[in-house]
Order: C-alpha cells, then sequence, then structure tokens
C-alpha cells in the first residue's frame, strides 16, 4: 500500500499498540512522539494519514495542526484526531476545516482501521514518503 500513516502521541504504549495492529494489516506507521517530531516528518516530505493526539506536552495537537498550516505543510494530509478527549474544546477554534474525524480512545482497531481504509482512498494522489 503506497499510503502512509503518521501517529503522532506522545504515550509510547498507544504507539507502540497502533504499529502492531498496522503492520498486522500490512500498513505502513510513522511513529512521532511530539508536535515537533510531526513537523519534521512533514518537512522531510510525509504525506498521508495522520492520527493526532490532542494531549502532549510543549506542543499539543491543536498547536501542532497550526504549525502544519502555518509551514505550508498540510497539503497531502489528512489529519484525523485521536484522542480521550470526548469533545473538541474551544482551541479547535480557527483549524476545524483541517481536522477530518474526531476519534476517541480507547478506539477500536477494526473501526480505526476502516477509517484509514477510506481515507487512503481520497490520498490516491500521494507521493510515497522516502525518509525514515
Amino acid at each position: 500500500m503506497g499510503a502512509k500513516v503518521m501517529i503522532v502521541d506522545d504515550e509510547e504504549m498507544i504507539r507502540e499498540s497502533v504499529e502492531i495492529f498496522f503492520e498486522s494489516e500490512g500498513i505502513d506507521l510513522l511513529k512521532a512522539a511530539s508536535g515537533n517530531e510531526c513537523l519534521e516528518y512533514l518537512n522531510e516530505g510525509f504525506r498521508g494519514v495522520i492520527l493526532m493526539d490532542v494531549m502532549m506536552p510543549e506542543m499539543n495537537g491543536w498547536d501542532t495542526i497550526r504549525r502544519i498550516v502555518e509551514n505550508n505543510v498540510y497539503d497531502g494530509n489528512i489529519i484525523v484526531m485521536l484522542t480521550a478527549m470526548d469533545s473538541p474544546d474551544n482551541k479547535m477554534e480557527g483549524i476545524q476545516e483541517y481536522v477530518t474525524d474526531y476519534l476517541t480512545k480507547p478506539f477500536k482497531p477494526g473501526e480505526l482501521l476502516e477509517s484509514i481504509q477510506y481515507y487512503f482512498s481520497l490520498l490516491d494522489s500521494v507521493e510515497p514518503f522516502n525518509g525514515q
């Protein structure tokens, strides 16, 4: 599968769990432990589905999305919030157009996979990411 997924989450257990599940489904996953690491991968050319946590130290998910837009690295990506928050807070104001979906933890792996496969179908012209 040419499309990629990046998970941006400060919790190693979440990153590892998603990686194990996606690998069993043949999906490549790039793991970022912070918003800054996510931005580095985007600047290196990553394009695909970004699973973004909201509550992270230093730079939260909302601020990371703002930086993605400011740095002009949004095109070719689909951002899905994957968070323990039941609903978006007021910090999402002004960037809601950049968030495609909002999934809450704990999530059902099958539902996450179904969502990812749908987003892959929307990314049929994504250029592959060459570095990891």
